[in-house]
């Protein structure tokens, strides 16, 4: 009882986040983003700076910086003020929007540290500092995975380990985990439960039903936080999609980037 409300709580916080960004499997080089609203494929590498934005494709590099200066394989290209500041406007959306890829993630990570600590809290469990450094060292290793110094970087390779993290993990670690405090726990845990079973009388309807309501209290208490993932994940694709419009005005404007598209959306029809 203890373990599935335990590893229930993780999940749905970590699915938030897996959910949100989660890679594909086959021989599509191109990573996705998901969510209830949008898919969305990033195509060639990116990497973000505070001043650039750098865009790696097999035809060579872009860089555009936060003025929208335009270098195209290390040369500089001549541009219009309109166009100067249409790449102004994209190079500022995407050094301001993709990098919430990442934070996401983390975010998802953190809560499901607090329903853990929810969950360790009502059964009295021992050494939560085990699955807190856990879930702590998760955190860095998607931050890790992102970044390079202060760079952004976006690529099939480092989205990949952030799956990679999720499986090692969660199928290895934190069931390993979870055995390890419940054994350290085991009189605290058969104390509380003993105590639960005597409020109901020893009515094991009535025990199931109070472990029912203590799982919607702590799912309660992160509800509103795991909501506000969820909405900023499905914002988040609609934000891609305008930069996926900008993109296409540009390569319509400016025929040399026609190879350095990095956004490609589909949006989602809603079901009645």
């Amino acid at each position: 009882m203890k373990k599935l409300l335990l590893t229930t709580a993780v999940a749905a916080c970590i699915g938030l986040s897996t959910n949100a960004v989660a890679h594909q499997d086959g021989h599509d080089s191109n990573m996705s983003f998901s969510s209830d609203s949008c898919n969305l494929e990033f195509n060639n590498t990116l990497a973000i700076t505070p001043d650039t934005v750098n865009i790696k494709a097999e035809s060579g590099e872009v860089v555009i910086d936060q003025d929208g200066n335009l270098q195209i394989n290390g040369e500089a290209q001549s541009l219009s003020a309109a166009d100067q500041t249409l790449l102004a406007r994209y190079s500022s959306d995407v050094r301001g929007q993709v990098p919430q890829v990442a934070e996401i993630a983390m975010e998802g990570v953190a809560l499901a540290g607090v329903a853990l600590s929810e969950v360790g809290n009502a059964f009295g469990l021992k050494n939560m500092a085990t699955m807190e450094q856990m879930m702590s060292e998760i955190g860095d290793e998607i931050h890790a995975a992102f970044y390079d110094g202060g760079t952004f970087i976006m690529d099939q390779g480092r989205f990949d380990n952030i799956g990679d993290t999720f499986d090692s993990k969660f199928d290895q670690q934190m069931e390993q985990a979870m055995e390890e405090m419940i054994m350290e726990s085991i009189g605290s845990l058969l104390i509380t439960l003993g105590s639960e079973m005597l409020s109901s009388g020893g009515d094991m309807s009535e025990f199931e039903q109070r472990m029912e309501r203590m799982g919607e209290q702590i799912e309660e208490k992160v509800e509103l936080q795991a909501k506000n993932i969820e909405q900023r994940a499905d914002q988040m694709c609609f934000d891609f999609k305008d930069l996926a419009m900008q993109e296409d005005e540009l390569q319509a404007r400016i025929p040399a980037l026609t190879n350095y598209d990095v956004f490609k959306v589909e949006t989602k029809k809603s079901s009645i």
